[in-house]
């Protein structure tokens, strides 16, 4: 998401910019995206992660893309496959490279359940990857300082210049306001009850059963709702826990949907939770914050500096699912608490503007490109 906003946004500005990703059918092609192109190499199915495709062996499809497009300066927005092979093409023929790491171990790790016993040695070794291959870049960031942190990343250690530079909202989409009729009626929403609402990939590391048994907890309690918007490696699961627990009938899966009506569905939840504890920022937690939402996180990750504990919603310990009940209904069963918090949610949101990520990088390049 990140990418694609940043690829928009730079077009929009004047800027030319081509993105190179996996095919999405197997074979090669080029398609626009609105005001930006992108080229799509030959890729094969990743087994291990649904709808994820790879490239396995990029380099000579990514020389071919690069040599036409003679770009001034190159962004990796992903350190394996094609990120590797635009690293030894820039490398090789003297291009800037700017390297944004938007992924954890964990990402691919909970989504690997074979792989389980080996998760710390393995999740230790990439992280080590991930310093070594953004060692050959000219400039690196990430999301947040906690992201930083993280992979215990620092100038004296690459010694390349390290920043964090949010991801940023569109905040011209993303705001307070209500939700459609067309909408609430498209899901068949409860327009009589609290909603709580998760928005983003539906796939293991996110955590999603901690929440759907989190809001068990709370539904003997107060009559209320769950929405679940997205779609991943986990759905089915999900869909059959819920079905266990008998809470079929106050829990709503959207599936896939499309980029309006996330923003229209930003805006139906009282409170917003964010269960997963590999957020190196959260672009969905940012937009529902944008939308006047408080929110209940992990503390984990890079959560807390969207999530100030007290201020905007409250942090709850990993997989803690009786915090997460508990911080939920404190915020449901006090209005004027979700009001505040909410309005202290729109403040924080407002510090990452998109066009501020946008001129951020615009400078990064220009220096870069300069020197």
């Amino acid at each position: 998401m990140f990418s694609r906003n940043l690829a928009r946004g730079l077009a929009a500005r004047g800027h030319e910019v081509l993105v190179i990703a996996p095919s999405q059918t197997g074979k090669k092609y080029k398609e626009i995206d609105g005001n930006y192109v992108v080229a799509r190499t030959a890729s094969v199915v990743f087994p291990f992660y649904q709808n994820f495709r790879i490239s396995l062996t990029p380099y000579s499809e990514v020389k071919k893309i690069i040599d036409e497009f003679e770009p001034d300066i190159i962004h990796i927005q992903m350190l394996l496959m094609i990120g590797q092979a635009v690293m030894r093409y820039g490398n090789k023929h003297n291009i800037p490279i700017v390297s944004t790491n938007h992924a954890m171990p964990e990402n691919l790790m909970d989504n690997l359940k074979m792989l389980a016993p080996l998760s710390r040695p393995i999740n230790y070794m990439l992280k080590r990857y991930g310093v070594n291959f953004y060692s050959k870049a000219d400039y690196i960031t990430m999301p947040t300082q906690a992201a930083i942190d993280m992979f215990g990343l620092s100038t004296k250690k690459t010694k390349i210049p390290l920043e964090a530079v949010s991801n940023g909202i569109d905040l011209s989409r993303f705001s307070v306001g209500k939700i459609s009729k067309e909408t609430i009626d498209k899901f068949k929403l409860p327009t009589n009850m609290p909603i709580i609402t998760y928005i983003g990939r539906v796939d293991a590391e996110k955590h999603i059963s901690v929440l759907i048994h989190a809001f068990d907890q709370i539904l003997p309690k107060l009559d209320m709702h769950l929405l679940i918007v997205g779609d991943g490696t986990d759905a089915l699961n999900l869909r059959e826990l819920v079905k266990e627990l008998g809470l079929s009938s106050n829990v709503t899966f959207t599936g896939r949907v499309s980029d309006e009506e996330i923003v229209d569905l930003h805006k139906v939840g009282t409170v917003f939770c964010m269960p997963s504890p590999a957020e190196l920022q959260s672009i969905a937690m940012l937009e529902a914050m944008a939308s006047g939402k408080p929110v209940v996180a992990v503390d984990a990750g890079a959560l807390k500096e969207l999530c100030q504990d007290g201020r905007n919603g409250y942090l709850c310990g990993k997989d803690d699912d009786k915090a997460i009940a508990k911080s939920l209904l404190k915020i449901i069963n006090d209005p004027k608490l979700c009001k505040s918090m909410g309005e202290e949610s729109v403040k924080i949101a407002a510090t990452h503007d998109l066009r501020k990520t946008l001129e951020k990088f615009e400078e990064i390049y220009t220096n870069l490109i300069n020197q």
